[in-house]
């Protein structure tokens, strides 16, 4: 099982932007050298949610830093962008990491951010299922055209070319259902943000393994993404858990505004308008108190021993080869963010990496009593 670290820096107040920014390159420097598969990087806007504008100029930096660590994101937003020049930037970050990209792609859920790009929210799903097609069939072919609902594009190349080929190893979050058959016949893997029940996130596994085989794919185990608190004590990791955790939830609804039901109304996300009822709730201290327990239950939390024990059971349940941590969150100081990291090098990623209970590709478990109709959904 490959195992990997993601940096995802909410802004503090009173603290300089810069002053976090360095804590967290920081632990980026520390991926490697401590034996982690695999580096990523955010992609958020505006808000100081996730001060990460550029995940691909960020992965540029590690490229001339790091050997042999695979650089990944976790996602590049495409409807914010041009495919094109998103396609150029994979090429040559592929050429100077030695082709260790892997790269995660999403459609984004803020309204702040879609306003920001001056780009219509209910436009994103097509953009991104465009963006995506095109992206593919410019990374693997020597010369392209491309004539669609949003781009048009004349005879070109991308260069320099890509030396791996970087769009086989493509991977969508949060794919939708509308969206899941062509992601499934491009081959792209699936990216899970652990952002619900496990239980929940082995259906929405199995779903699409579903689709992807019904299009003649053969799909790849997920890749799962979690925060992580692991320390010497249950005690401690809860505490940390539940603080810092606790203010990571928070931001959620300051970035997304969820608790207003505006989404309801957008078309491609009126799913998402369902969350009203939760969020507003949030100002009741009870409910909070509740929903944050939700939250730190969803995640990875308490010795290393826990920790291997409830990653065994993620890969049980979602047959993931590739799991990714976050140490990192809330206001969590520096130094309690690299202890989470070190310790969680040392004693878990080993077994992970080499016990044999973690190796080879398994089926997801999925019952369909372990699922409530009640769910609590939190995004990355």
């Amino acid at each position: 099982m490959k195992v990997g670290t993601a940096l995802s820096i909410l802004a503090q107040p009173g603290r300089p932007d810069v002053a976090l920014f360095n804590e967290h390159m920081a632990l980026g420097d520390l991926a490697e050298p401590l034996g982690f598969d695999s580096l990523f990087a955010l992609e958020h806007h505006f808000t100081g949610y996730s001060m990460s504008p550029s995940p691909l100029q960020l992965l540029s930096y590690y490229a001339g830093r790091t050997s042999k660590i695979t650089l990944g994101t976790c996602v590049i937003v495409l409807p914010w962008h041009d495919p094109i020049r998103v396609a150029e930037q994979i090429a040559l970050l592929d050429v100077m990491s030695g082709g260790r990209t892997l790269m995660g792609f999403g459609r984004g859920a803020a309204t702040v951010e879609y306003e920001g790009f001056r780009i219509p929210m209910e436009e994103a799903r097509p953009r991104f299922v465009e963006s995506a097609q095109l992206i593919v069939k410019a990374l693997s072919n020597e010369r392209f055209d491309w004539q669609g609902e949003f781009y048009q594009i004349p005879e070109m190349s991308i260069r320099p070319r890509p030396i791996s080929h970087p769009e086989r190893r493509f991977y969508a979050s949060s794919v939708s259902p509308e969206s899941s058959e062509i992601m499934a016949k491009l081959g792209f893997g699936m990216l899970v943000v652990m952002q619900n029940e496990w239980a929940k996130a082995a259906e929405d596994v199995l779903r699409y393994r579903e689709i992807a085989r019904s299009v003649g794919h053969t799909p790849r185990p997920p890749i799962i993404l979690s925060n992580v608190a692991c320390a010497p004590t249950r005690e401690e990791a809860r505490d940390w858990a539940m603080r810092y955790l606790g203010e990571k939830w928070d931001s959620i609804d300051s970035h997304y505004h969820f608790a207003d039901g505006h989404l309801s109304n957008v078309k491609g996300y009126e799913s998402y308008g369902k969350l009203a009822k939760t969020y507003t709730k949030m100002k009741d201290a009870t409910f909070r108190d509740k929903a944050t327990d939700f939250y730190v239950s969803i995640q990875v939390v308490g010795t290393p021993d826990d920790c291997i024990q409830q990653i065994a059971e993620l890969r049980r349940l979602t047959g993931t080869d590739h799991f990714v941590t976050e140490f990192s969150f809330g206001s969590m100081p520096h130094h309690l963010a690299e202890l989470n990291m070190r310790l969680f090098a040392e004693k878990v990623v080993p077994v992970l990496q080499r016990d044999a209970a973690f190796q080879g590709e398994i089926d997801p478990f999925v019952s369909s009593s372990t699922a409530s109709d009640e769910r609590l959904f939190a995004p990355a």
